[in-house]
């Protein structure tokens, strides 16, 4: 019987030779012994998005066991704005699927994400990590699906500028070397990532590549593989971490902002979703969208406006929210059309087994298989900005909102777009759309209005909504878009400030 962990990148899963999802704690324990670790990381989320850092060194056997047995305390009101100090005492407890070796560390270490618990052992309710699990227990329980993602990280690399073997302003999409400057970069991004137990897809670069002065600007993504919506926002945290601790090691910054200037193409964070149950896609039967799927584009759309507070969330990026930039700015959806704000990507519904075989004359007994477990629907707005626990369990919300909604289907086709909605010969069309918010004040009025569906099921708590609401409206920035316009210089300070906000 072939190894199904044969080609396995990830150390602990080669090791141990079973599934991360099966981890437990004498398997944690019999690695770190058996390969001289001598470090543990514990890593969680704070209220800025950014991974946190708490470092044991083991001293005994003893000392390990009670460090993934307990966890440890930490600063609740250090890490969170809206948890007051003198109730701030919390627990980080280690979620032994998500352990992986440090790809980084000159001591030999294990990194583990953490859950937190309050002082009565309970999962704290605003926690982001726990607001996404509630979101996908309650999804589970209503459609009898499980939600699966998966995100298309985009992100700019800045360097010097070399003069050798430039590639032409705004045309670098899918470039190789030597025209495209860091793609060894993004393969060892892309391996590291791997390891840590991310599932990748792909990796290329992208359309933005421009200079400034002496400065290039190269635009690459990161695509990955669909799957359950915890482990999506988890390699996704991890990967973002990894980009950037490597692009240190290299010299050279890197960042996920939305927009870096006027007239370029911005990052964005495209989300994939797809709804699975007993190993079938109930996104798609016999080459046709299901009842499921349209209920769940309908409950994106119909709170589409509100999941901006957790997809994009500086000042930033609503300056990528434009039309012409292949950004959506109207909430309506269609099929392979990227104007929109949901699409439904090509899905290998038709022709799937024909294509390899006419490429390839020699495989003429190729397999018929069910092609429709590729595919997805697309939410085109978040950016690299956004809270990604939170938006993935909005996302959880907004599809569950769907199923619940009466005339969900009758709502999704009268919101179907096939045009263009940037051109000008189907401005009509465009005008008959409501439009995503223009600013994060906007966006917080929207998430005001729609509280009541994310509140549902005590899914988000009330202060952790709350919390939000008051940030996004502290940049006071209603009006800032037009101020700015397309004054170069005002946005290259507003870009500066917001560069490596997550």
């Amino acid at each position: 019987m072939q190894n199904k962990y044969i080609l396995n990148p990830n150390p602990l899963v080669q090791f141990l030779q079973k599934d991360r999802n099966d981890f437990t704690k004498t398997d944690l324990i019999k690695y770190i012994t058996e390969n001289n670790i001598e470090m543990v990381n514990f890593r969680y989320i704070g209220g800025d998005g950014r991974l946190k850092t708490l470092n044991f060194i083991i001293n005994s056997l003893q000392h390990l066991d009670s460090i993934l047995t307990y966890g440890e305390r930490v600063d609740g009101s250090s890490l969170f704005p809206y948890i007051e100090a003198g109730a701030s005492d919390l627990y980080v407890i280690p979620r032994y699927r998500t352990a992986f070796l440090n790809p980084f560390s000159e001591i030999p270490a294990i990194d583990i994400l953490c859950s937190y618990y309050t002082k009565e052992g309970k999962p704290l309710e605003s926690a982001p990590e726990y607001t996404l699990r509630k979101a996908h227990e309650e999804f589970k329980k209503v459609t009898g699906m499980e939600f699966q993602a998966m995100g298309e990280l985009e992100y700019y690399v800045i360097s010097e500028k070399e003069e050798l073997f430039e590639t032409e302003d705004q045309k670098g999409y899918h470039e190789s070397t030597p025209f495209c400057k860091w793609a060894a970069f993004r393969c060892e991004c892309m391996r590291a990532i791997a390891q840590t137990g991310g599932q990748i897809k792909y990796g290329h670069s992208e359309v933005g590549n421009f200079t400034l002065g002496t400065t290039a600007y190269e635009q690459n993504e990161i695509e990955f593989l669909p799957v359950n919506i915890e482990d999506t926002a988890d390699q996704l945290v991890i990967a973002k971490w990894i980009m950037r601790t490597l692009a240190d090691q290299y010299g050279i910054n890197l960042t996920f902002a939305p927009k870096i200037t006027a007239g370029k193409a911005g990052s964005g964070l495209h989300i994939h979703t797809r709804l699975m149950q007993n190993g079938q896609n109930m996104y798609i039967k016999n080459g046709e969208l299901t009842p499921a799927a349209l209920k769940a584009i309908a409950g994106i759309l119909d709170i589409a406006s509100s999941l901006t507070a957790f997809g994009n969330t500086n000042p930033t990026s609503y300056f990528r929210l434009v039309p012409h930039q292949e950004a959506p700015t109207n909430i309506c959806w269609g099929d392979r059309n990227r104007s929109v704000l949901v699409r439904v990507p090509l899905g290998w519904t038709q022709g799937a087994s024909h294509m390899i075989t006419d490429a390839n004359p020699l495989e003429k007994n190729a397999q018929e298989s069910d092609p429709g477990i590729k595919q997805t629907v697309e939410f085109r707005c978040p950016d690299g900005s956004a809270d990604l626990y939170l938006l993935l369990a909005g996302l959880a919300v907004a599809a569950r909102h769907g199923f619940e909604m009466v005339n969900a289907i009758e709502y999704a086709q009268e919101r179907y777009v096939s045009v263009n909605i940037f051109d000008d010969a189907h401005k009509a069309t465009a005008e008959k759309l409501n439009h995503l918010p223009a600013s994060c004040a906007e966006s917080a009025e929207c998430l005001e209005k729609q509280r009541h569906i994310y509140e549902e099921h005590q899914v988000f708590s009330p202060k952790l909504l709350d919390g939000i609401i008051h940030k996004l409206k502290s940049y006071n920035d209603r009006t800032l878009r037009q101020e700015i316009g397309n004054n170069t210089e005002r946005l290259t300070e507003l870009v500066k400030k917001y560069l490596n906000a997550e």
